[in-house]
C-alpha cells in the first residue's frame, strides 16, 4: 500500500492529528491495519471496532492491540449484541473524529444526548451510510461535518468500479464455484459498483441483465449494450442474481416465485437486507447447507441457493478488495481525517464533498507508485483555460 505508506511518512514528520481521538468502525483486516497505523503515526489516539463480524481477521485485531496500542473491539463471527456493545465502547471514549463504514458509529453518537458535542467531524465509506446520514441530517440535523469519502472521484473509480467489480465476483466464485460463461447474471443496481460487476461478468462470458429504478443509469446500461428490464421480468431468466443497490427487499417473494430451479442469489450491498430473507424462509419447505457458504432453499421442488447468508459477498465469501484498491480508499480516509482536524472551525455540519485537492493528491501519489508520468500545463495553457474568452488571431 505505497500511497498510504507515503502519507504515513509525512504524518510521522508533521503530526497533524496530534492528540486527536479517532474512532473507526471499519472492516478489521490487514489493509485497515495500515490505515490505523498511519493515523497513529500522525499522533492520533485510535479506537477500532468491526463493521462486519464475518470480515474480522482476529490475528490483525490482536496485532493492533498488542503491537500498536490501539484499542480494538472486534471478534470474528460476533453476534449482534456483541457488535452493539463494541460500537458503544467506542462511543464511550468520546471520539473527536469518526471513520465509518455504514454510519453505525456516528449514528450511535447522535442517539446519545450530548455525546456529539466533542465531535470535530467524520468520514463515511459507503453509499448506504451516506443515505442514513443524509436522512439523519434532514430529520434532526447532523451535529458535525461528514466528508463523503464514498463519493470522492478516486473512490468511485478505484474502490467501487474496480474493487467491488472484481471482489464481488471473486466472492461468488469462491462460495459457489460457478461458471459465468454462458450463464445469465441479473444485476440489480447500476451505480459505480454495479458498473464494475457488469463489466467483469461480461468479460467472463456472462450475459448481463440490468435492473434499475434510475432512468439515467438504466439508459447508460442500455447504451453499454446490456439488456435492461424490470426485476420481475428478469427473475424468470437469471442464473445468478447480484444485488448492489443500497436499498432493501429488492429481491423478494414475487421474484423468488418466478426464479428457475438452482438459481444463485448474492448480495454485494452493504447490509444483508437487499435480499428479503424473511420472504425466502417463508416460501421454503426446508433449508440445507450444501456448501460452507451456500444455503439451499427448497421452494416446492425448485432450489434457490443463497450465498453467505445474504451478507456482502465480497467480504463474507472472499477477501474483499485487493490491497492496491484499499490503498486509495484508506489514503482518502487518512487525508480526510487530516482535513477535518486542520479545518475544524471552518466546516459546517452536514454531509460535505471531499475537497478536490485530496482527490488529486491521492491520484498523484498512486501514479507515482505505479511509476506513471503525465503531462502538465504550460503557463500559456493555464492562462488560456482561466480566461473568460479565447484569444483570437487575424
Amino acid at each position: 500500500m505505497p500511497v498510504l505508506r507515503l502519507i504515513g511518512e509525512r504524518f510521522a514528520a508533521e503530526r497533524p492529528l496530534d492528540g486527536v481521538r479517532v474512532a473507526a468502525c471499519l472492516h478489521v483486516t490487514a489493509e485497515t491495519a495500515c490505515l490505523m497505523r498511519t493515523l497513529v503515526a500522525g499522533g492520533a489516539e485510535v479506537g477500532l471496532c468491526s463493521a462486519n463480524p464475518l470480515s474480522t481477521q482476529d490475528d490483525v485485531a490482536a496485532a493492533l492491540a498488542d503491537e500498536d496500542g490501539i484499542t480494538v473491539h472486534a471478534l470474528h463471527g460476533e453476534d449482534f449484541e456483541t457488535y452493539v456493545s463494541h460500537v458503544n465502547a467506542l462511543v464511550d471514549a468520546e471520539p473527536q473524529i469518526t471513520l465509518d463504514d455504514g454510519a453505525d458509529l456516528l449514528t450511535a453518537i447522535h442517539e446519545r444526548d450530548g455525546d456529539a458535542e466533542q465531535l470535530i467531524g467524520g468520514t463515511e465509506e459507503t453509499t448506504t451510510g451516506l443515505l442514513r446520514l443524509r436522512r439523519l441530517d434532514a430529520e434532526s440535523g447532523l451535529r458535525c461535518p461528514v466528508l463523503a469519502v464514498n463519493e470522492a472521484l478516486a473512490e468511485r473509480t478505484l474502490n467501487d468500479r474496480y474493487g467491488t467489480g472484481q471482489s464481488a465476483l471473486d466472492g461468488i466464485l469462491r462460495a459457489a464455484n460457478l461458471l459465468l460463461a454462458g450463464h445469465t447474471l441479473v444485476l440489480l443496481g447500476y451505480g459505480f459498483a454495479g458498473r464494475g460487476i457488469a463489466q467483469r461478468a461480461r468479460g467472463a462470458g456472462a450475459a448481463v441483465i440490468v435492473c434499475e429504478v434510475d432512468p439515467l443509469r438504466a439508459l447508460e446500461a442500455r447504451m453499454e449494450g446490456y439488456e435492461v428490464m424490470p426485476a420481475l421480468d428478469a427473475a424468470e431468466r437469471g442464473d445468478l442474481f447480484v444485488t448492489v443497490t443500497g436499498s432493501r427487499s429488492v429481491l423478494r417473494r414475487e421474484h423468488f416465485e418466478r426464479m428457475k430451479d438452482n438459481a444463485v442469489l448474492a448480495n454485494a450491498g452493504h447490509f444483508d437486507v437487499e435480499i428479503d430473507l424473511a420472504d425466502l424462509r417463508d416460501l421454503a419447505h426446508g433449508v440445507e447447507a450444501v456448501l460452507p457458504l451456500v444455503d439451499q432453499y427448497d421452494l416446492d421442488g425448485r432450489r434457490l441457493n443463497l450465498l453467505a447468508s445474504g451478507r456482502v459477498v465480497n467480504l463474507a465469501a472472499g477477501e474483499g478488495h485487493p490491497a492496491a484498491v484499499m490503498d486509495v480508499s484508506f489514503a482518502l480516509q487518512a487525508l480526510a481525517a487530516e482535513h477535518l482536524a486542520l479545518n475544524a472551525t471552518d466546516l459546517s455540519p452536514g454531509v460535505l464533498d471531499v475537497p478536490r485537492a485530496i482527490d488529486d493528491e491521492v491520484a498523484r501519489l498512486k501514479l507515482a507508485a505505479l511509476d506513471v508520468q503525465i503531462d502538465s500545463l504550460t503557463p500559456e495553457q493555464t492562462d488560456y483555460l482561466q480566461g473568460w474568452r479565447p484569444s483570437t488571431s487575424s
